[in-house]
């Protein structure tokens, strides 16, 4: 016989307002499983843990998941004076981008929260009686030399484009998107908060997150769940940003008028509608992309919304539904998974997978892991792509990943 599961542990939750709004990054603290989500002057900050809930593998396995997640924190004994978005027991993490890789989320012992209009709250759930123990993030000094590796890819990219554009050409693919690594081996550890910092300092528009070791600031929103209302704003079409006002205006133009960038942009937005629709009584999308303008580039975006059916779907099982994109897999999605896992010398891991949190009500902000870096102590991996379409050069794709990578490393290197 096999062994029957270990029954989770009894849990309840409290929740009650702060009087004043938190710091939250000077909340992080040094807590390798702590999880951070700003945006807008809003966020959360949690740490310690309540429960944990494997995620994967399988094509199904954040839909998997939420099913889990919905059931745990349904559970949980709940005193929620507060009943906002984010507030009362949740779930939180990076489950990784590959069906065939295995993640977990993480239901915190303690969770600061923040709204834009400043209303603060402390979330604490474990079994009855106990009181999470937080511990700030001791000061430390920050590294001051560093090593870059670019892993010697630059001759290898132009043998991936050129196979990519084959499959391309042959009609097997219309999109692939395509990533490289690069590591930074400082002296010292990095501080995760420093970094969160750099990042929302630089980058006040972005999604700016750390989850489990993965940190960085993206401009993407994969789902928001709000009730009924859901939203979805996806990215694709890239541009660099000009060093002068007249250059930047002539590239966004530039992007907006071709032909190559619009059918990238076209492709992502279809498929996100695509995915809504069996989900939601209605399904709208602006009629032209805007223009998203970023540090070091910018990119087209369109807001897609509706309004889901009953019984609503929570957040994380939408982002099952529009996991991977092809604004990060590409079009047919098997046939570019395959080709990424065949032409990618690296795993990506968390990068260009769901990162984000869900509540017990199912509302809840899952955003795509872009402008990010896997963080291990004084090692960090950083990553960015290019989508690969019939036109692409290796030469434009290697510049477009060199703009991406630049926030990044401009928060990590830093004497």
């Amino acid at each position: 016989m096999s062994a029957l599961p270990a029954p989770r542990p009894v849990l309840t939750s409290r929740t009650r307002p702060l009087a004043e709004a938190p710091d939250l990054l000077a909340a992080l603290s040094d807590d390798p499983d702590g999880f951070a989500w700003l945006h807008d002057g809003a966020g959360l900050v949690t740490s310690g843990v309540a429960a944990r809930i494997r995620v994967g593998p399988g094509r199904r396995r954040l839909e998997e998941a939420a099913a889990e997640v919905a059931a745990l924190l349904a559970s949980i004994d709940s005193d929620d004076t507060v009943r906002l978005p984010g507030s009362g027991p949740l779930a939180v993490g990076a489950p990784g981008f590959s069906d065939g890789g295995e993640g977990e989320l993480i239901v915190p012992a303690r969770v600061l929260g923040l709204t834009r209009a400043g209303q603060a709250w402390v979330t604490e759930t474990g079994p009855p009686g106990l009181t999470p123990a937080v511990a700030p993030a001791p000061a430390r000094p920050g590294p001051s030399r560093f090593v870059v590796d670019g892993h010697g890819l630059r001759a290898r990219w132009g043998e991936m484009i050129e196979e990519a554009l084959a499959r391309i050409g042959s009609g097997a693919l219309s999109k692939v998107v395509l990533a490289r690594e690069v590591t930074v081996e400082a002296d010292r550890p990095f501080d995760v908060a420093t970094v969160l910092t750099r990042l929302r300092g630089g980058h006040p528009t972005c999604f700016t997150f750390a989850a489990g070791g993965l940190v960085g600031a993206t401009p993407e929103l994969l789902v928001r769940r709000r009730d009924a209302l859901v939203v979805s704003r996806p990215m694709a079409g890239t541009a660099p940003r000009g060093d002068t006002l007249d250059d930047d205006r002539r590239m966004v133009a530039r992007m907006k008028s071709s032909n190559k960038e619009g059918r990238e942009h076209r492709v992502v937005v279809d498929a996100v509608r695509a995915a809504l629709e069996p989900v939601c009584e209605e399904v709208s999308a602006s009629a032209q992309p805007e223009v998203a303008r970023l540090a070091t580039v910018a990119h087209l975006a369109t807001t897609v919304a509706g309004r889901l059916k009953a019984p609503w779907p929570s957040a994380l099982a939408l982002a099952g539904l529009l996991h991977p994109t092809p604004a990060v897999a590409g079009s047919p999605r098997a046939a570019a998974l395959a080709a990424i896992a065949e032409l990618e010398d690296f795993d990506r891991g968390g990068y260009t997978g769901p990162v984000g949190w869900v509540d017990s009500r199912g509302d809840g902000d899952w955003a795509v892991a872009l402008r990010c870096a896997q963080i291990d102590g004084a090692i960090a991996r950083l990553y960015a792509g290019a989508g690969i379409v019939a036109g692409s050069s290796a030469g434009a794709e290697w510049a477009e990943t060199q703009a991406k990578l630049e926030p990044m490393m401009r928060a990590l290197v830093q004497p």
